[in-house]
């Protein structure tokens, strides 16, 4: 059921976790929430105006072509229906074009106010088609709307398919986030137009046993599954870091390296039982070996995504 949209809403606040897609092998089909949020806060007012604070505050904090703005007034122009104006007020907890899926999360805030303010009666299943629809995939805007792990798929234009659930047991995470972005549009461009039968039969293979191993909360069958052959191979040049820290292992206290998203950030998956300023010392001395920077981000799985903060401000 669509959450009650009454015409007496004269302030909204929203929050939309940070995501990591593609988890290794499951490329363009999972993704997780994390612990890193996008917060929005919106009045009605007689101009557009933003407060931006956190990450990025001179790109969130912009006007033209912001990217929630237009969202908004974009989907509420193809319901044909008035967008007024806005006072936001935006802190951004996570850097944008690192591959923690800044787009898909300010893509779901315009939306989620479009709904909000422009009365739409639209259900989840309908939000999170039209986000990924505009992200031409639906895995950070699944995973960013429901929270947890989701594996999602486009069904037709703008349907969303989407599974989810919370991993069974302890999986701690670390983020390496470089200093520099990375545009989607160029990690995109370094991948082959064809894939061998062998590559594509052994990531659907890996992708399947990674997702059992999370939901069973497998930490050895996870660790031997997340080896990838679509995507990862070939944007190593462009994220160099995945290659330096894909030499760590579970004595150092890394279950797992992938690339978050198209990169360049990765995602670590840390041992529990480990100690996690040992192991935080063990990457900074790898990383400093190899002539590398990046910010290094404690973070973990996100029980709840947008929805959860959509659904309570409806009340």
């Amino acid at each position: 059921m669509a959450p009650d949209t009454g015409s007496k809403t004269t302030e909204f606040t929203i929050s939309l976790p940070a995501t990591s897609a593609n988890l290794g092998p499951a490329f363009d089909a999972a993704a997780l929430a994390m612990n890193l949020a996008l917060r929005v806060r919106a009045t009605r007012a007689k101009q557009y105006s933003i407060d931006a604070t956190g990450h990025d505050p001179e790109i969130c904090g912009a006007l033209e072509n912001h990217l929630i703005v237009k969202t908004y007034q974009d989907v509420l122009a193809g319901e044909k229906k008035p967008a007024p104006a806005l006072r936001l007020g935006i802190h951004n907890g996570f850097p944008i074009g690192k591959g923690l899926g800044s787009s898909a999360a300010a893509r779901l805030a315009g939306i989620a106010l479009a709904v909000r303010f422009g009365h739409l009666r639209w259900n989840s299943a309908r939000i999170v088609g039209e986000a990924s629809k505009r992200e031409h995939h639906p895995d950070n805007a699944a995973a960013c709307w429901m929270g947890g792990v989701t594996v999602a798929r486009m069904f037709g234009e703008a349907d969303a398919h989407v599974a989810r659930f919370v991993p069974k047991g302890q999986w701690p995470l670390m983020l390496a986030i470089p200093q520099e972005p990375l545009s989607t549009e160029k990690a995109r461009s370094v991948l082959p137009p064809e894939y061998s039968r062998a590559d594509a039969v052994t990531n659907i293979q890996n992708s399947m046993l990674l997702l059992a191993a999370l939901f069973q909360g497998d930490q050895k069958l996870f660790s031997s599954s997340l080896e990838d052959r679509i995507h990862q191979p070939y944007r190593a040049e462009l994220c160099p870091l995945l290659p330096a820290l894909e030499t760590l292992d579970p004595e150092d206290g890394i279950l797992g390296v992938a690339l978050s998203g198209a990169g360049p950030s990765v995602l670590m998956f840390l041992n529990p039982k480990s100690a996690t300023e040992k192991t935080k010392a063990r990457i900074e001395a790898l990383l400093k070996s190899r002539g590398l920077k990046a910010e290094l981000v404690l973070t973990s799985i996100a029980r709840r995504g947008g929805e959860a903060s959509f659904q309570r401000k409806a009340r």
